[in-house]
């Protein structure tokens, strides 16, 4: 696979992952909304995208630990 084609599919696999991260937190009842890709990494040259989560506050921070405790094994 050629960078650019690299490139793409890297793009493509974060966007598909903020989708999803964001309808499962939507399920567990919290919402980031500055869930998203950090602009800044997808303008280098041959990109590689960094998943941004973003600041919240600190009741979204609580609920987001207890849901990750629950889903713990």
């Amino acid at each position: 696979m050629d960078g650019k084609h690299h490139a793409e599919a890297c793009i493509e696999h974060a966007e598909e992952t903020v989708k999803e991260l964001r309808a499962a937190l939507t399920e567990a009842g919290i919402a980031l909304p500055s869930l998203g890709i950090d602009p800044a990494t997808l303008a280098r040259e041959t990109p590689c995208p960094r998943i941004e989560l973003g600041g919240c506050s600190a009741d979204t921070a609580a609920r987001l630990a207890a849901a990750l405790r629950r889903a713990a094994p």
